[in-house]
């Protein structure tokens, strides 16, 4: 039961911060609009929280708890071309910062964005957890591949695994 709790925080943590973003936003409108969305701004510190909440959590599943990690928002043309995210790390002072694609840069329902973010912090964790062991190795685009292939592989297990409980 005590292990519980934390999660049950951050839920809490997150329900609120969805409700205060839409509090914010329905004041902001007027009362004949039933329907209100958040702006890009709200959207974006939706994301940012919703991604600091999965990285606490898989960092502790996956015993990454001594490395410090943050996650940032980033727009598509801060990143690589064709991806989602990435990582940057310092294994000596096991430091790491975690991109995610910022939600304006999606063309998918808010709520598949937020699984997708989610995707991404798990995939860029499991990169990290193999950084020592791929570091000694000769790199080039085909192992690359195949080490995407790979990660991609263990995230969606990961994630199904997770959903399934």
């Amino acid at each position: 039961m005590y292990r519980r709790w934390p999660r049950v925080l951050s839920g809490i943590f997150l329900c609120f911060v969805v409700l205060f973003a839409f509090t914010r936003s329905s004041r902001a409108q007027s009362a004949a609009e039933p329907c209100v969305k958040p702006t890009a701004r709200e959207r974006t510190a939706l994301v940012e929280s919703f991604a600091t909440e999965k990285l606490w959590r898989w960092q502790k599943r996956l015993n990454l708890e001594d490395w410090k990690i943050s996650v940032e928002v980033a727009r598509a043309n801060d990143l690589k071309a064709h991806t989602l995210g990435n990582i940057h790390w310092d294994t000596d002072k096991k430091t790491a910062v975690i991109h995610v694609l910022d939600p304006a840069d999606y063309r998918l329902p808010f709520a598949d964005v937020l699984q997708d973010i989610e995707f991404t912090v798990v995939h860029e964790l499991i990169h990290l957890e193999l950084a020592p062991v791929l570091a000694p190795l000769q790199r080039n685009d085909a192992n690359r591949r195949e080490e995407e292939h790979a990660v991609n592989h263990m995230t969606d297990a990961l994630l199904h695994l997770d959903r399934e409980r």
